[in-house]
């Protein structure tokens, strides 16, 4: 048994790549050629191969590492017997059948020398299809350089997809591109020309010094045996990175069955783009840089237009972490259910609603007296008459009369839904937080009928007892503050309706009624709307006539 250090091979120009995935563990058995490491650069990710068989005994790197050429990857164990009777057979055979012709290659090898040396001369070389790991007919899904270009060893010629991933052919060597044969759309093999590329000596080197080595004995100096032994390994590599069955499978799993190539990959990673929600347009519904490019354009354009998705959101920077106990005493307590509920909800609407708050006044002077003279009748029928029906009624009406306030915006962002009913939410604080019940068709009710269930919806709700079916289906929400107090404030739209009714505290003011100032009871109202559904002049004419029928009660038998 021999322990053997591995290394990172040639990256084809590539320095401080990462690595993305650890493809062996400590005590696995590999084979030669098996991926022991998947690295990544700019351009492409390609698997790091066992350069012999035998045991793993220890692993130098982990997942984030940068490496280059030559660092460690990993120690393994082989079957050292086996290895020094093949190379004991190897330099038998090289020394019989190549030491008459030592001299002549050390010669070849010294004119060689001369001739890299002075600068050697450009050469038109053919690039071929490379092993595709057991792939045929694959297609020729993107060129990623053109006729005249610089490219260097490793870099990626053009993109090809199969039946499992897609993957980058690279350069085999630095050089000029000189033509492309192939188009996209092509189905290439292994071996099929792809194009031409013109290198100097040094481009061509690689292959002129592989031929060389091969005429090389074996026999005689380490440095001769150690020569022969990486021509030995050069032979076995095939021309490009290792591209494997197994290599086109894992590039499909962390994207859950998304089209994409390397780049794309890790553009996307970058970005923070998951894959998956990115409309592919490419072949066989690939997804390539503009899809990805398009996708971000997009998702800015609606951030910068508020136009995003009812169920969508702009994304903010967290509130910093405080501890508040270094100022004071402080008890900290979990929220409720409900308090976490309507926290998630607020910050939903605020962040996705363009909102637009309208203030105005209603002199309710005549409907307060209305109300009051129908006190005793209202008791004798076992209901409560609160000014909460007559704004429940007038709300109706107004929407009824300005129909684009009953409405919601559809979820695709492209439709507006109209409803043919009147469902009025009514705001309740209690002890649990916020609840919001619904009273159906309240255009359609009369104001006994509206005080009577909006006096069992509060009692349901502080009660813990609402549904929740109680909560949902409001066309427009009424929130009204007025027995607590304040002179005006501005609700948030509870989406997907697109208005809602803030009401303060009433308030006796002098009026000017033309001759003198009169006192009248003036009550503080604010529409906050979604402009992208409700427009100014469409607000303007809701609160318009909801105040002159708050004004007037009478306008309702209209």
């Amino acid at each position: 048994m021999a322990k053997e250090v591995i290394k990172v091979p040639d990256l084809g120009g590539a320095d401080q790549v990462d690595v993305i995935e650890i493809t062996v563990a400590v005590g696995d058995t590999v084979a030669a050629e098996d991926s022991l490491i998947v690295v990544e650069g700019d351009k492409a990710s390609m698997d790091v191969p066992a350069p012999m068989a035998g045991k793993i005994l220890s692993i130098s790197v982990s997942e984030g590492d940068q490496v280059s050429e030559g660092d460690v990857i990993a120690e393994i164990e082989t079957e050292a017997a086996g290895d020094d009777s093949s190379a004991e057979e190897e330099k038998t055979e090289s020394a019989e059948e190549q030491a008459p012709r030592e001299e002549e290659s050390s010669a070849s090898e010294d004119s060689g020398d001369e001739e890299e040396s002075a600068g050697g001369q450009e050469k038109d070389e053919t690039v071929t299809v490379p092993d595709l790991g057991g792939a045929d007919a694959v297609d020729v899904i993107e060129i990623s350089v053109q006729a005249g270009d610089e490219v260097a060893e490793g870099d990626s010629l053009i993109v090809v997809e199969g039946d499992k991933a897609s993957m980058d052919v690279p350069a085999p060597f630095a050089g000029t591109v000189v033509s492309i044969d192939v188009k996209e759309g092509d189905k290439v093999s292994t071996g099929d020309k792809l194009g031409v590329l013109k290198t100097t000596s040094g481009g061509g080197g690689k292959k002129a010094e592989s031929s060389k080595a091969e005429k090389k004995p074996a026999e005689g100096a380490p440095k001769k045996a150690e020569s022969s032994e990486s021509v030995v390994k050069a032979s076995e590599e095939p021309p490009a990175a290792p591209q494997k069955d197994h290599h086109l499978e894992r590039d499909l799993t962390p994207s859950a069955e998304v089209y994409a190539g390397p780049a794309v990959r890790k553009l996307a990673r970058e970005l923070g783009v998951t894959l998956n929600k990115v409309k592919p347009t490419g072949p066989r519904n690939r997804v390539t840089k503009d899809d990805l490019h398009a996708y971000i354009k997009e998702q800015v354009k609606k951030a910068e237009s508020g136009a995003v998705g009812v169920g969508g959101g702009i994304g903010i920077a967290p509130m910093p972490e405080i501890d508040f106990s270094q100022f004071g005493p402080v008890n900290v307590e979990p929220m409720t259910k409900i308090h976490k509920l309507t926290a998630a909800n607020m910050s939903r609407n605020w962040l996705n609603v363009p909102h637009v708050t309208q203030f105005d006044d209603a002199d309710i002077t005549e409907l307060e007296d209305f109300r009051k003279s129908m006190k005793a009748e209202a008791e004798k029928r076992g209901v409560k008459l609160t000014p909460v029906p007559f704004l429940l009624k007038a709300a109706a009406a107004a929407l009824r009369a300005e129909p684009s306030f009953n409405v919601s915006l559809h979820n695709d962002g492209e439709h507006i839904v109209h409803k043919d009913y009147v469902h009025i939410g009514m705001a309740v604080d209690t002890p649990k937080g916020l609840m919001v019940p619904v009273i159906r068709d309240v255009d359609k009710k009369g104001l006994y009928e509206l005080a009577e269930e909006a006096t069992a919806m509060a009692i349901a709700a502080r009660d813990g007892k609402l549904k929740p079916r109680d909560m949902q289906g409001a066309c427009f929400t009424i929130s009204s503050l007025g027995a607590i107090g304040g002179t005006g404030f501005t609700p948030i739209v509870n989406a997907p309706e697109v208005g809602i009714l803030g009401v303060s505290k009433l308030s006796v003011q002098p009026v000017w009624n033309g001759k003198e100032f009169v006192p009248r009871k003036m009550l503080p109202l604010a529409l906050s709307y979604d402009h992208r559904a409700v427009n100014g002049g469409d607000a303007g004419r809701f609160m318009t006539y909801m105040v002159s029928v708050l004004s007037d009660v009478r306008k309702l038998l209209l």
